[in-house]
């Protein structure tokens, strides 16, 4: 029987069955084939078969360790893996030094989890016999297994520490390296996961998974130019003899690298042949819905999210893709509630976790305190300090209010003036992505001249339902409060204004403001202010571009404020910024803006302007930063000597709860 020995060997399983069938044919009381016919049987797919093979043969050898230990495999062939745990407590009993008992053991507590008992009977029955092929596999599983488990309890470090020991063993094996740079990803230990990913090369198809790997990191490094080339070549080292699955992977990474890129045009086309070829596969509809993630096609992507759950409803993808989704178009409760469910899946999931907190620091309600100081080369000072509430009261309005103090001198004139505002309002998301906002208050001035109050308001309609496209449409009335001869003045503005952005899948923006403002003084102003600008990069911001503004008043009164009948300035500027959403905790935020350019008053010479504005923060926790910031400017000249302005301040931002005041669930009954 010794040819049907090596088949079982050689892992042939089906014809180790028929084989053996046909020696119990002609031995129909042989044992030994009665036991591998049946060992054939159920690792050739038919274990609940081969069970009862082995329980008429306990009953025929009652006695038999080697028939006892095949039950017990057989007991874990049919996930019966309690039983096979006792079962094999039974057997260790009796016989507590057998290799085959001890691994059997083993296998049996990894499939129930119990990993750190697991680990202890794999080390023995790697002592029993060292180097045994079948218990190192064993030993590779058992702890794969469990650094899952503990990358699922966020303890990355003990995960990465415990693949680390088993690859002492077993070297540089593929599998175990890839895990161990995915673990090291989740840890973000990007430089860490680089060098994994670079280890894997024993073969072709390890070259290609390495360079899959390299790529990710590449972009996680902001190097998307890099992960192109690295997937691109990736791709070229295909063949017809590679694995299915890596090739898949493989056409995943280029076009996953194309949509970083920005090259969407390409990444639709390259989606397309692989639907010709592989058809609607959740990896390449989970490609499709990205790209239109990355477009703002909300609406596409969720509709290619909804068929991969409609395949699959436990795909990860599928569940956090489409929450995602859901709540770029502003549906913010369908997403959370989308999020707790994919929680419910995924437990403990740290994206699923980190997408529900973003979210719910959202509607948190927080206090935000700026003080300030400024001055120019007029003798203006000013000591002004702002505080802003914001209270979300569900997902669709929250309420506001602002208190702001003034203090402005100037010493040549010897003038002082101070001004009290506050103000109460709200807004309201009238249907997702379009809401109203509105503020009312009062603002009371002293000076020696004056002691009056007067009404403010501010109310804007904000619409952002456009793809990629923003409007804000609105009426301020507000008190000129720069210097205390304009607040002893009460010059009352009412300001009618348009925003509008437009962004482009080609790193192109331009933004338009536009105020057109009556005084009560009968005169009038239109201002126009438009920027066209340029993303250099994303990671940090880097953009470039060039900034117009024109100014016009009705009456000039020069000796008053500064009302020219055209003011016309140009520049040119660059602003690189760190995102405070971009960074973790302890960590430096930035924001840096360098602009030069001409401004022409009236008839007057052209002047050349500069503009210096910088700010640097620190954030300090989940619900609280701070940063210090700074201004120069010697923009809108009324002489020809110059005229300079600075301002520097702080700004601390508090969330005053952990969690918003409302529970999502509940968020349709409140409003």
């Amino acid at each position: 029987m010794s040819k049907g020995f090596k088949m079982l060997e050689k892992g042939q399983f089906r014809e180790a069955q028929v084989f053996f069938n046909q020696v119990l044919q002609d031995f129909p009381n042989n044992k030994t084939a009665k036991l591998c016919y049946a060992r054939a049987t159920g690792l050739n797919d038919n274990p609940r078969l081969a069970k009862n093979m082995f329980v008429d043969l306990l009953d025929e050898y009652p006695n038999d360790f080697e028939i006892k230990l095949n039950y017990a495999e057989s007991l874990l062939w049919n996930k019966e893996f309690q039983q096979a745990k006792e079962y094999y407590e039974k057997l260790l009993g009796s016989q507590p030094n057998s290799f085959p008992a001890v691994l059997g053991y083993s296998n049996t507590l990894s499939n129930l989890k119990l990993y750190d008992q697991a680990i202890i009977y794999i080390n023995k029955a790697l002592e029993l016999e060292p180097n045994n092929a079948n218990a190192l596999t064993s030993k590779k599983y058992i702890h794969l297994g469990y650094s899952d488990s503990l990358v699922k309890n966020q303890k990355t470090q003990a995960a990465i520490n415990t693949l680390n020991e088993v690859n002492k063993l077993i070297k540089e094996d593929t599998e175990l390296l890839q895990v161990l740079a995915n673990t090291y990803l989740i840890s973000e230990k990007i430089d860490s996961a680089f060098i994994t990913y670079k280890r894997i090369n024993k073969t072709r198809t390890d070259s290609i998974i390495s360079l899959n790997g390299i790529a990710l990191v590449q972009h996680l490094k902001n190097q998307d130019k890099k992960a192109l080339k690295t997937a691109s070549k990736s791709l070229s080292l295909i063949t017809s003899n590679i694995e299915p699955n890596t090739v898949a992977r493989t056409h995943e990474r280029y076009v996953q690298a194309l949509i970083w890129n920005s090259k969407y045009k390409k990444a639709s086309d390259k989606i397309e042949m692989l639907l010709n070829d592989y058809g609607n596969e959740n990896w390449i509809l989970a490609l499709r819905a990205t790209n239109n993630v990355y477009k703002s096609n909300f609406k596409s992507s969720i509709k290619d999210y909804d068929k991969i759950l409609n395949n699959d409803s436990l795909s990860f993808d599928g569940n956090l893709g489409k929450a995602n989704s859901l709540k770029a178009l502003g549906l913010y409760q369908q997403a959370y509630l989308k999020g707790i469910q994919t929680l419910d899946i995924f437990n403990q999931q740290k994206d699923v976790t980190k997408f529900l907190k973003n979210i719910d620091k959202s509607f948190t309600p927080y206090l935000n305190i700026k003080p300030s100081y400024s001055f120019d080369n007029g003798e203006n000072e000013a000591y002004s300090s702002q505080l802003t509430l914001k209270v979300p009261m569900s997902a669709k309005w929250e309420l506001l209010a602002d208190y702001t103090y003034r203090n402005t001198s100037n010493d040549l004139l010897s003038t002082t003036a101070t001004a009290h505002s506050f103000q109460l309002g709200s807004k309201y998301t009238i249907i997702p992505k379009i809401d109203l906002k509105g503020l009312l208050g009062v603002i009371n001035t002293n000076s020696e001249n004056t002691n009056q109050s007067q009404v403010v308001t501010n109310l804007s309609l904000n619409i952002n339902a456009l793809k990629l496209q923003s409007l804000s449409l609105g009426y301020q009335r507000t008190l000129e409060s720069f210097n205390a001869a304009l607040l002893d003045r009460q010059l009352i503005q009412n300001n009618y204004y348009v925003n509008y952005n437009l962004s482009t899948n080609f790193n192109l923006g331009w933004f338009t403001q536009y105020y057109y403002t009556s005084q009560n003084d009968n005169n009038t102003r239109n201002l126009l202010f438009t920027s066209l600008y340029y993303n250099i990069f994303k990671k940090p911001v880097l953009k470039a571009g060039v900034n117009y503004q024109y100014i016009s008043f009705k009456n000039q009164v020069p000796t008053t404020y500064f009302s020219p009948s055209s003011f016309n300035a140009v520049e040119i500027f660059l602003n690189l910024n760190r995102d405070l959403n971009s960074i973790k905790i302890n960590q430096w935020y930035y924001d840096i803006n360098l602009a030069t350019g001409l401004q022409v008053i009236e008839d007057n010479p052209s002047q050349s302007t500069y503009r210096v504005q910088a700010k640097l923060g620190y954030k300090l926790s989940n619900r609280a930063y701070i940063d210090l910031y700074g201004l120069q400017s010697n923009i809108a000249s009324t002489t020809t000597a110059g005229f300079t302005f600075t301002e520097f301040g702080l700004n601390l931002r508090w969330y005053i709860t952990k969690r918003p005041l409302f529970n999502f669930s509940e968020a349709k009954k409140m409003e």
